[in-house]
């Protein structure tokens, strides 16, 4: 037992990385991310024996923490929805000293489950191959995908900074 909570410990810091990039793209604050965190590692810990080593670490791991991360936010919007029937959203402040990276990940944030995890994929990298195979997607689709939403996230950046420059 002991070793095997080593194995899984040095897998988790070696892949540390990418579990934050991703709970940062699908959750704004620091406080929703640490909690995004934990529920990924327990979801990672809870299917760690029934990896059987077919694909890589890397490309379980993250798909574990995305299917957990699009669960957890499922069912916070169904549990926000039957709360709050009727009220509006707060908008998102951009502040701090690194505000183009901040509004980058707010815009990510914006973007579909999907083509969110595409961008994440691509900024740490990775090669639209790996995406695919990650995404279980076919390379064309990894790559129509990524270059419609480097489009979309060009307007929204453009869009936001005005904003921001207006005010």
């Amino acid at each position: 037992m002991e070793q095997k909570k080593r194995n899984f410990t040095r897998i988790i810091e070696a892949n540390r990385g990418t579990i934050t990039s991703l709970c940062r793209a699908y959750y704004p604050s620091a406080e929703d991310q640490k909690d995004a965190f934990q529920d990924v590692v327990l979801q990672l810990w809870k299917s760690f024996e029934s990896f059987r080593g077919e694909s890589k670490v890397g490309t379980w791991i993250y798909r574990v923490a995305l299917n957990t991360l699009i669960t957890k936010i499922r069912k916070e919007k169904r549990a926000i929805a039957t709360e709050s029937m009727g009220r509006s959203e707060e908008s998102v402040s951009v502040v701090g000293a690194d505000g183009d990276m901040e509004l980058l990940h707010i815009v990510i944030q914006s973007l579909k489950d999907l083509d969110k995890a595409i961008v994440i994929l691509y900024l740490e990298g990775h090669k639209n191959k790996e995406i695919s195979q990650i995404l279980d997607l076919t390379a064309t689709n990894v790559s129509t995908r990524l270059n419609r939403v480097r489009e979309e996230l060009k307007a929204k950046f453009k869009s936001q900074t005005h904003e921001l420059k207006q005010s």
